[in-house]
């Protein structure tokens, strides 16, 4: 009973406590604030930043400051490269202070070092972008770097924006995609805005490009060639979305943009793309008319130019089958390139294709013309050029494809000698096309390896960016509970249990601290594990398509890919998620056990079964969790059986909230598997396994206990393997 007394009175006694301290604490908050060069945006650090009641702070190398204030109160900024400047607090809004005409001292000429050394290195990525992606990423690598662990949010953006550009030139939209949404985040900008748009649209994105492009229009701020390319990527995008009404108006008011402000190259663009907008809806009339005006306005451009649209006019010539027109038009092409210093070959960007102006090619496609009109002899001269101008080239794809049109011809013609001798240089070209080919698909494996080694470094540079500056916010937090500890150790003398309390609180504080951290470095983990995905199926799928090209099954190896294509993209959709919809993992199941079965059709059949009674919907699942263990029912039981196997996967709801996903197969077994195996492929199992196990029980840590999977022999003897995994709702 006394016992109980004293408690009651211990807490009455801390609450007063508390309640008196907080009467003098009334109206009191934390400012945030930061101070930086006004002319060009660089923070500023270790500036004495106080108020005019004793509290103070100092800038951090972000120049960001916190300090403790009331309404009414006057900051005070002390530095000795710049004036005393002071400020009324009248809300409690950031304050910014800027610095005009600042000299930094050294410390501050070391933060602009650090800043001109990140621009040389962007500089160089700059230079390297069209000619060498790989030296371009490891330049824009180099930049991050050199900003620290603490580096300016702005300069970060610019790399970033930087290191998008040269992924959306070489074609890699995803990894564009994904570098300029992490610029936006570190600091939004225009030029970033309208890069991802950019990379959008050539992704096929068209939604998000107009989403994107949308934020921009009520923007005052833009400059003249940022509205005019704001414009035209969102008639681009209404264009891709089939709404052609609303794109021509957004090229219109595009093209009046660029007439007011003289620039002849999007004047020249916007007029081509309003004729293809309004062919695509076969107002051909209307299409002619800005054809016309695009090809007339390309005269006076560079040659190249001239020559890019002169071809455009003449693909719509052949689209209206007007080929009179579309063939004097590609014969003054030819004339033109011939007039060409140096180079007979140009390279194009955005519509035209990248051969579409060699004379190779519109030699073809002369002759393409003249054979719609049944006009024969007409044609031989023009694939024959063709043909000698593309060897001379080392254009293998024109050779052949106008090899095979000139044998056509002498069918036609009758004159089955010289058809049959074009037809055999044909296979030998498609012969040595598929070679080529094969190089190619092996050449860009290894560019697509060193690609990712760097793009995960410099993900790792940015992680590391992060953690430091959550680990200077924390270190910002501890540092205020210890002043605050240190001002309130006064109270030490009244009373015993207020001292008592205030310890509670700062274990209470340091343990949250600690379990924060700890759910931090989970969430590390977590991606780290997603992001090791096992690569032989990457390099099985390659060698799956090489088997295609050299049995000349081309249109397997299309399908293949076409297939490979869309689990890899839902697979790095889903690859920054803990839980993705069941539905969607059942999807990419579903699409991976395809590719392996057309690639073993012998060795297994399949079958994926949902009871009817299961709410797929309500369920989530960690992605790519079950394919590891259905791609070791495959590869390490079902291909080695001597008679074809069975693979189920059984989808059944045991319990209400409880989901059960069963794989079996009828193959050889664990134990059988496990002899065969060489001990690298042990190695490689037991990592792929551990890295799963990880991942449960680093879910089942944070989700309280959310995955059970248990594995066993299939049969008595041992053959056969089964799997159950079962998912809670919740």
């Amino acid at each position: 009973m006394l016992r109980k007394v004293q408690i009651a009175l211990f807490l009455l006694f801390t609450l007063f406590s508390w309640h008196l301290m907080y009467s003098q604490q009334q109206g009191v908050f934390v400012l945030k604030g930061q101070v930086r060069v006004k002319e060009s945006g660089l923070p500023i650090s270790g500036v004495d930043v106080s108020t005019n009641k004793g509290e103070y702070s100092i800038t951090n190398g972000l120049g960001e400051f916190r300090i403790k204030v009331q309404i009414g109160d006057i900051l005070i900024f002390q530095d000795p490269d710049f004036e005393t400047a002071r400020h009324t607090i009248t809300s409690k809004e950031e304050v910014i202070l800027e610095v005009q005409e600042y000299l930094p001292s050294r410390s501050q000429k070391r933060t602009s070092a650090i800043a001109e050394g990140h621009q040389i290195f962007l500089d160089s990525a700059e230079y390297y972008k069209t000619r060498d992606i790989g030296k371009s990423i490891e330049f824009v690598s180099q930049s991050i770097s050199s900003l620290g662990t603490s580096g300016n949010k702005t300069q970060l953006a610019r790399s970033l924006t930087v290191l998008g550009e040269v992924y959306l030139y070489h074609q890699q939209y995803d990894l564009a995609i994904t570098n300029l949404q992490d610029a936006q985040k570190a600091r939004k900008t225009i030029r970033a805005s309208l890069v991802l748009a950019k990379a959008y649209l050539a992704n096929g994105s068209f939604f998000e490009a107009e989403q994107e492009l949308s934020e921009l229009l009520e923007l005052k701020s833009l400059e003249p060639f940022q509205r005019i390319a704001l414009l035209e990527g969102l008639g681009d995008a209404n264009r891709g979305l089939e709404n052609i009404e609303l794109a021509l108006e957004y090229y219109e008011e595009g093209l009046k943009v660029a007439q007011k402000n003289q620039a002849s190259s999007k004047v020249i663009d916007i007029n081509s793309k309003i004729a293809e907008a309004y062919a695509s809806v076969n107002r051909k009339i209307e299409a002619q008319g800005y054809y016309n005006n695009s090809l007339q306005l390309s005269q006076g451009q560079a040659p190249e130019r001239a020559i890019q649209e002169s071809e455009k006019v003449a693909d719509f010539y052949n689209r209206s089958n007007r080929y009179q027109d579309e063939i004097k038009l590609r014969k003054k092409s030819l004339d033109q390139i011939q007039q060409l210093p140096g180079k007979t070959v140009a390279e194009e960007k955005g519509i035209v294709g990248t051969d579409s102006i060699t004379s190779q090619r519109i030699n073809y496609k002369i002759a393409q013309a003249y054979i719609a009109q049944s006009k024969f002899d007409e044609a031989i001269p023009y694939l024959q050029r063709s043909i000698v101008e593309a060897d001379n080239e080392d254009d293998l794809v024109v050779q052949k494809d106008a090899t095979r049109e000139l044998s056509e011809v002498y069918e036609y013609k009758g004159d089955f000698t010289r058809a049959f001798e074009n037809y055999q240089d044909y296979v030998a070209l498609v012969d040595s096309l598929y070679i080529r080919k094969e190089q190619e698909i092996s050449r860009l494996a290894r560019l697509n390896l060193d690609i990712a080694r760097k793009q995960n470094r410099i993900s790792t540079l940015e992680q590391e960016r992060e953690l430091s500056q959550s680990k200077y916010s924390l270190a910002l937090t501890e540092q205020e509970l210890i002043e605050e500890r240190n001002k309130r150790q006064k109270w030490l003398i009244y009373s015993l249990g207020f001292g008592m309390g205030l310890l509670a609180l700062t274990a209470l504080v340091f343990y949250r601290s600690n379990q924060k951290q700890k759910l931090a470095n989970n969430l590390l983990a977590l991606k780290s594990l997603r992001s090791q995905m096992n690569p032989h199926f990457i390099f099985n799928a390659l060698n799956s398509v090489n088997n295609y090209i050299v049995k000349n099954d081309e249109r397997s190896a299309n399908r293949f890919l076409s297939d490979f294509s869309v689990l890899m993209r839902n697979v790095l959709e889903n690859s920054e998620e803990d839980f993705i919809p069941f539905t969607k993992e059942l999807e990419l199941l579903r699409l991976y056990v395809k590719l392996e079965h057309s690639r073993f059709p012998e060795k297994f059949d399949y079958r994926i079964e949902v009871a009817k009674n299961v709410q797929v919907d309500a369920f989530a699942i960690p992605p790519m969790l079950l394919q590891p263990y259905v791609e070791n029912a495959i590869w390490h039981g079902l291909r080695y059986a001597a008679e074809k196997g069975a693979l189920r996967i059984d989808v059944a709801q045991i319990e209400q909230g409880i989901l059960q996903i069963t794989v079996t197969d009828n193959g050889i077994g664990r134990k059988k598997s496990a002899e065969l195996k060489t001990q690298h492929q042990r190695k490689q199992k037991s990592k792929g396994m551990g890295n799963i196990k990880k991942r449960i029980a680093i879910l089942n840590e944070m989700y309280k206990n959310k995955i059970d999977v248990a594995i066993s022999d299939l049969n008595e003897d041992g053959t056969g393997t089964k799997v159950v995994l079962k998912l809670k709702k919740d």
